[in-house]
Order: C-alpha cells, then sequence, then structure tokens
C-alpha cells in the first residue's frame, strides 16, 4: 500500500478498501496514527504562525 494512499485515508479523503481483513487491533493502530497525525499538522500551523508573526 502505498504511502500516500494511506494518509488520504487517515485523513478521511479517501474510503477505506471494504475488502481489506478487519481487526480491532489495526483499528487502534490506525486511530493512534491518525492523532499523531493531526498532531504533527496542528503543531506545524502553529510554527508557521509564530515564525510569521
Amino acid at each position: 500500500m502505498g504511502v500516500l494512499k494511506q494518509l488520504s485515508e487517515y485523513l478521511y479523503l479517501k474510503r477505506k478498501d471494504p475488502e481489506r481483513p478487519k481487526s480491532k487491533w489495526i483499528g487502534y493502530m490506525h486511530g493512534i496514527n491518525r492523532i499523531s497525525l493531526f498532531l504533527f499538522i496542528l503543531c506545524l500551523i502553529i510554527l508557521a504562525i509564530k515564525l510569521l508573526f
């Protein structure tokens, strides 16, 4: 699976593959990855604002 495809699924830009096997542990892992990605993007925005002002 490509990195951009996975990122688009984390950011809810693309639907998940319905044929992919489901596991609650994989779901937990993807949830934690999604949270960390959102926090990273938020921190980048905050740093950009601080650098501009």
